[in-house]
């Protein structure tokens, strides 16, 4: 008796593990129509993805740059999201102009959003730094298969009816003031509020729209010693409708070869962080992040892999080092 017990004690709490992942799936579904949540790709390694957030950010490293991340976030859960980009940017005219090239595709669920993000920026330069003013043009093509969700129900939900096949086009902006030492950035994407479905309902609050996004981050390098430096820096998030959301960076870089950081994401994860400059033109990173809400208890982190390579480069010449 106490055998069977146990084995109706251990079957009940594997239904309950089943129901709250069927749960946390319908929730990824709700962030993935754009319902009161964040809606573009989220990164750890932001600072080596600048040009992702703020199009003011092109050119800005003086060099032609190419940096390729990939992210695997909430491991474990089917339908997490995934996400890839590619991005190649340059000083132009006298590195008066930046532009740049941004090509993306992110999975999450039943959804899969790919395109290109098209940037150029106007270069000021100053005493100590550049001030930049940048503009960016974007085409998605947002794919949904809303038919094939088992909503394990006979009743018929128009909401998941039809899948979707749309091509998007949308806008930025953005201004970002740089020197060796010393960053910061405001920008805003999404300015077009673009409709993801052809459904409607009489609830405004429930349109399937996209949404407008706002981004603010700074950081700093401080000297600690010829062969240690501190570079701390943080993220403000803010989209319509969704609580506003921070990431705090802290770097420590060893002889400038070797970055060991953290980063705290208000509300959501932890994370650590390595960077190799593996040779004056290339460099690597690695996050691992944990979750620090319900969430922990259905993944295993999300991963991000970053490889940047510059360009520029000739015989006998070495690059100062770059920390944004």
């Amino acid at each position: 008796m106490e055998k069977i017990e146990k084995w109706e004690s251990l079957q009940l709490i594997d239904n309950m593990k089943r129901i709250n992942k069927i749960i946390l799936i319908a929730c990824l579904l709700v962030i993935s129509l754009g319902v009161k949540a964040q809606q573009d790709a989220l990164y750890t390694q932001y600072m080596f993805n600048t040009l992702a957030i703020n199009p003011a950010y092109a050119g800005s490293r003086n060099v032609t740059s190419a940096t390729a991340l990939f992210r695997n976030q909430w491991t474990g859960i089917n339908g997490a999201p995934r996400t890839g980009t590619l991005t190649l940017d340059a000083p132009l005219l006298d590195k008066r102009l930046g532009v740049g090239l941004q090509l993306f595709s992110d999975k999450l669920g039943v959804t899969q959003t790919t395109g290109a993000v098209v940037s150029a920026a106007y270069r000021i330069r100053l005493n100590e730094g550049t001030l930049a003013f940048g503009l960016q043009g974007n085409v998605n093509q947002f794919r949904a298969d809303y038919s094939s969700v088992n909503l394990n129900t006979n009743t018929y939900d128009p909401a998941f009816a039809y899948n979707v096949n749309k091509l998007l086009l949308n806008f930025g902006a953005g201004i970002y003031y740089n020197s060796d030492r010393f960053f910061i950035g405001l920008s805003v994407q999404d300015l077009v509020k673009n409709r993801l479905t052809n459904y409607t309902t009489n609830n405004s609050d429930f349109r399937q729209t996209q949404a407008m996004h706002l981004f603010f981050s700074s950081g700093y390098v401080f000297d600690l010693s010829d062969d240690f430096k501190f570079k701390p820096s943080f993220l403000i998030k803010g989209v319509n409708g969704a609580p506003i959301q921070g990431d705090i960076n802290a770097t420590l870089w060893i002889k400038d070869i070797v970055g060991i950081g953290a980063q705290y994401r208000t509300n959501a994860d932890v994370a650590g962080l390595i960077e190799v400059q593996a040779t004056p033109q290339i460099r690597v990173g690695y996050s691992y992040d944990y979750s620090t809400t319900a969430l922990r208890n259905f993944n295993s982190g999300s991963h991000e892999i970053m490889l940047r390579y510059e360009f520029g480069f000739s015989s006998g010449k070495i690059l100062s080092p770059r920390y944004f």
